[in-house]
């Protein structure tokens, strides 16, 4: 038989590969807002789910998405609800997560945390040829989440997930 930590595992795993509807290099458990999955009764299943921010547009598809994932497999009633304390940080974004972001192009944002010592600059790393040498263009990019800015070395632009 089957145990319930078993299947809400399998669960998680499936939710959590929903790609970000506004960062499809990332998945949901890799950006760091799935927040746990419940079997709440028979057939029956809730997901939390906490946004980047407060008004972040893409919680409705992330949770549509999460929905019919989770119908696919079997799962008849899918409530997917928002958890805003504790909030989003992008300390939650993993370390695969930030791989992938250098690796799409977008730099990823550093780390906080008080494990270690503060940073004294403000640079940001080029994802393309791994300068410190970076200026800020634009606070806002594509998403409210992210700042455009330019490599001074190689001159290509790129975008930075900023740090919250």
């Amino acid at each position: 038989m089957v145990t319930d930590t078993l299947v809400e595992a399998e669960l998680r795993r499936l939710a959590g590969s929903v790609p970000d509807p506004e960062l499809p290099v990332l998945t949901l458990e890799e950006l760091g807002v799935l927040r746990g999955v419940q079997i709440v009764g028979p057939g029956r299943v809730e997901v939390q789910l906490t946004p980047t921010y407060t008004g972040c547009p893409a919680i409705e598809a992330m949770s549509s998405d999460i929905q019919q994932v989770l119908h696919d497999h079997g799962v008849a009633e899918v409530s997917v609800v928002k958890v805003l304390s504790p909030a989003w940080s992008t300390d939650d974004i993993s370390a695969e997560g930030r791989r992938k972001l250098t690796e799409f192009g977008i730099a990823p944002p550093r780390p906080g945390g008080t494990d270690g010592p503060v940073p004294l600059t403000l640079s940001v790393r080029c994802p393309h040829c791994g300068s410190m040498e970076t200026e800020l263009l634009s606070r806002f990019s594509s998403t409210a989440c992210k700042a455009l800015r330019r490599c001074t070395s190689c001159r290509e632009p790129f975008d930075h997930f900023k740090e919250l």
